[in-house]
């Protein structure tokens, strides 16, 4: 069913974009970008890594430790809705139903621990 997915970012969810910014960037020496409007009036970061997964920062005021990472994978072909679907009749919780993410689509679930883990695909492919 998923043979078609790859790890595409991994997401944190932090409590000051700023801070978060300048201790990846400084402190680690990772490439950080500052990207434009997150949907909610905030700016969030993309890091680059030698790897070419790509961190991905956030901001949420109200974030907790052990909240994120959260591993995203690409659905390089969509079908996002359908496998979202599929996946909570198979015991996953939704966690934040697909919605509309910077540059396609995105849910959210949750395994049977408790670990959240994202799907997200392109605008361009087919939901």
């Amino acid at each position: 069913m998923l043979a078609n997915v790859k790890i595409g970012n991994i997401v944190y969810y932090v409590a000051d974009i700023d801070r978060t910014e300048a201790f990846y960037r400084d402190a680690l020496g990772l490439e950080v970008i500052r990207m434009g409007d997150d949907g909610s009036g905030n700016d969030w970061l993309m890091a680059k890594t030698a790897s070419g997964l790509d961190l991905l920062f956030f901001c949420n005021p109200d974030a907790k430790a052990g909240q994120s990472p959260v591993i995203v994978y690409d659905l390089v072909d969509g079908g996002i809705d359908g496998i979202v679907d599929g996946l909570a009749k198979k015991g996953a919780t939704i966690v934040t139903p697909v919605s509309h993410a910077p540059g396609g689509w995105s849910g959210d679930l949750g395994d049977p621990d408790g670990h959240t883990f994202s799907f997200y695909q392109t605008a361009d492919k087919p939901r």
